[in-house]
């Protein structure tokens, strides 16, 4: 897999995140340690994704 076609897959994943997040954010039901876990994986994604960017820029 080419990094430009890592970078795609993991925005895609933080976007579903985004929208998951933005669910569980929405139903009242939601327990606060599930939002916290989204947060957290979201994070996690976008972290690798910023890594890639500033690797790739160095080339």
């Amino acid at each position: 897999m080419t990094i430009q076609a890592h970078l795609v897959e993991l925005e895609r994943k933080h976007k579903l995140l985004e929208n998951e997040l933005h669910d569980a954010l929405v139903h009242l039901s939601t327990d606060d340690l599930q939002i916290v876990e989204l947060k957290r994986r979201k994070l996690m994604v976008k972290d690798q994704i910023e890594r890639l960017k500033q690797g790739d820029t160095l080339h």
